[in-house]
């Protein structure tokens, strides 16, 4: 199958199961990351149960408002949040009445169809057919001692977001940028040629970038219990700061999304169209490649959530396999079927709830290994594995929306990568998981705060070691090379950090006010120190200082 009968094949799919969802009940998605930990505070603070069970493993997450329930003895930032969620909902009608939602959703205006809720600049609900627009801005100016220009970011654009005869969700982003980064961005941008986050992209005033960036998908459900969406996004799965099976670092691809929710689970398919890595030097069609995963959730008790994981990434010369299409059957026996040819991985992820206040989290994700050279303990290369370990902690010390969180992540040299350097586990010159690659281990802690409704602060310190290759040895930490000699030099002796050991410091204090709703007023101070012990040595120190303005955009992290 060629790759234009393999888009035929999909829009082929999505209308019959539109045709299917003519009387299923819809709904919806919630895009982005902006309100993902108010819900898990909700989430948390609320408790789950086994009979209806929360999953939020899995983002953008479903619109669903039968577990968004206001938090039993709620601060008034609480109920600042958890009117924000009601907000941005498309219909009131979706949101169950609960007495202890003490602030309105709409607030009466005379604007005609602006601002009927204080969330959306232009809403508009008539029989079969709803319709959110808002514009998107984000502001801001840096300065950053020792560098050569002022850093900036200027981006302009539109949020769509509707339904049609209650069935048919869409959500569509446009905006226009033009932006300047810290030093480190810059030197992450000439090695990868990719801008975090995003795919084309051209230069700006020297040291600048210029880009657009353009997502949007639709979502109907195929019947009662299984969602569809299909269009272009970026995905994120797990329940922690980094993912290391799939997240948002990197751009966005096309994809189709088959989510099932039923008792006590929730099983995700996910299908991707992504670039292969090209050096950006002419202006060419870039050659595909595709991905195909699964994730299935499991609410085991009420205290406890276990998730299974499996990916792979393959390319053919004449289009996708379509053997991979099957949505319930394990990637690996079909990569094994075609000559183990292909990039799979398998994983596994938990979440515990021991008490009210708390949650670990975790994933352990599994690339290959041999058990007899496990145990000789001589760290042979294709022992190839990561895991995280996470704790959410809420109202910290008895403090009313002072929450923790502190997660831990180690990846093994050449997880991830392959044989070629087409079938690693990247899209558009950028990992699809972890940002680090491979060859590390990683510590993040965050405080997050918010002593007034309309106020939010955050502190967050990032440290990681590397291993990272040299110029003439790869030791595992850039997964875009194949992990086959020359470019691997021996068998044995790969350890996490072998290499040229790199240490990184990350130190980031952010406070914002939301003036109106969605238009945050926003200062930040940062530090990064990165540190080479071995030969050739160095030590790199920046820090930056930067003011903002953000109206229905999300804040970019660069935090590596």
């Amino acid at each position: 199958m060629n790759l234009r009968q393999y888009r035929k094949s999909l829009l082929g799919i999505g209308g019959w199961l539109i045709f299917v969802s003519a009387g299923a009940q819809q709904t919806y998605w919630m895009p982005g990351d902006a309100v993902n930990h108010t819900l898990r505070r909700i989430e948390i603070l609320s408790g789950s149960t086994s009979g209806n069970p929360v999953f939020t493993k899995c983002w953008p997450s479903p619109r669903t408002a039968e577990w968004i329930k206001p938090i039993p003895n709620a601060s008034a930032a609480d109920r600042w949040n958890w009117e924000a969620i009601r907000a941005g909902q498309l219909s009131i009608s979706e949101i169950p009445a609960d007495s202890t939602s003490v602030i309105p959703v709409s607030r009466p205006r005379n604007w005609g169809p602006f601002f009927k809720r204080a969330a959306n600049f232009y809403d508009v609900h008539v029989p079969d057919f709803d319709l959110i627009v808002n514009p998107v801005l984000g502001i801001g100016r840096s300065i950053e001692p020792g560098g050569e220009s002022r850093l900036f970011q200027n981006t302009r654009g539109v949020v769509v977001d509707g339904r049609i005869a209650g069935k048919i969700g869409f959500h569509s982003y446009l905006t226009e940028n033009q932006e300047r980064l810290q030093l480190y961005a810059q030197q992450w941008e000439r090695t990868r040629m990719a801008l975090p986050n995003q795919g084309f992209y051209k230069s700006f005033k020297g040291s600048g970038y210029d880009f657009f960036d353009a997502r949007g998908y639709i979502t109907f459900p195929a019947t009662k219990y299984v969602e569809v969406a299909f269009g272009y996004d970026r995905h994120f799965i797990g329940n922690g700061h980094r993912s290391l099976f799939l997240s948002d670092w990197g751009n966005s691809a096309m994809f189709l999304r088959l989510n099932t929710r039923i008792w006590k689970f929730n099983y995700r398919n996910l299908f991707l169209e992504l670039d292969q890595a090209d050096n950006r030097s002419s202006d060419r069609l870039l050659a595909k490649k595709y991905a195909a995963m699964h994730h299935l959730d499991l609410q085991v008790n009420r205290w406890l959530q276990l998730g299974l994981f499996e990916g792979v990434i393959f390319s053919r010369p004449n289009g996708i396999d379509l053997s991979y299409l099957n949505p319930i059957i394990f990637y690996r026996s079909i990569e094994h079927q075609h000559g183990s040819r292909d990039n799979a991985v398998a994983g596994l992820d938990w979440k515990i709830k021991p008490f009210k206040l708390a949650q670990f989290y975790g994933q352990f994700l599994l690339d290959e290994f041999y058990l007899s050279e496990l145990r000789a303990g001589n760290q042979w290369w294709a022992n190839k594995w990561g895991y995280q370990a996470g704790l959410h902690y809420m109202n910290v010390g008895g403090v009313q929306n002072l929450d923790l969180q502190l997660e831990y992540n180690r990846v093994r040299p050449f997880t991830y990568s392959h044989r070629d350097s087409i079938t690693n586990y990247t899209h558009y010159n950028q990992p699809l998981a972890h940002p680090l690659g491979a060859n590390f281990s990683e510590f993040i802690g965050i405080v997050r705060c918010q002593p007034l409704p309309r106020m939010r602060m955050e502190a967050k310190v990032v440290s990681y070691r590397q291993g990272r290759d040299s110029t003439a040895r790869s030791f595992g930490s850039n997964i875009f090379l194949p992990y086959n000699p020359p470019f691997r030099v021996g068998d044995y002796g790969y350890a996490v950090g072998s290499g040229r050991d790199t240490r990184v410091l990350l130190a980031n204090l952010f406070v914002s006010y939301e003036w109106i709703r969605n238009l945050f007023v926003e200062a930040q101070a940062g530090y990064r120190r990165e540190r080479s012990l071995t030969k050739p040595l160095s030590d790199i120190r920046t820090k930056w200082y930067s003011l903002g303005l953000r109206w229905n955009w999300m804040r970019r992290e660069i935090d590596y």
